[in-house]
């Protein structure tokens, strides 16, 4: 079984905005990630999970490993374990994104940042 850390319901306020866990299955967890306008994650890896995230309003900016692209309402884009990703919001709405994360380790505590935007150390585990 695959240890999971995430509750329905459990959130978090992020400097670039927010999320809320939508559901949790025993292989994996659903969130809802909210991106403010001008914002964007920080450049991290997941070494135990993969991700996939599906645009559900706005248009996402992707920079994942060497590539980067746009991504609009429908679109999705499969995460890789171990592979460098980042999502930004250069719009005047907020981005809404549909994160389904499975892997070995489903935690908060699964993140190596790379480069922050706003001073956060990193997470190892």
């Amino acid at each position: 079984m695959i240890p999971i850390e995430y509750k329905v319901g459990d959130s978090d306020r992020r400097p670039w905005g927010h999320w809320v866990v939508l559901d949790v299955t025993p292989r994996l967890v659903v969130k809802k990630l909210v991106v403010e306008p001008g914002r964007r994650i920080s450049l991290q890896i997941h070494k135990f999970r993969s991700e996939r995230w599906i645009v559900m309003q706005g248009v996402a900016h992707v920079q994942l490993g060497g590539e980067q692209f746009t991504m609009q309402m429908g679109d999705g884009v499969l995460i890789p374990q171990n592979t460098p990703h980042r999502l930004s919001n250069e719009s005047e709405h907020p981005l809404l994104i549909l994160e389904v994360q499975f892997g070995e380790l489903l935690s908060e505590d699964d993140i190596e940042r790379l480069d922050d935007d706003y001073g956060r150390e990193e997470q190892l585990i």
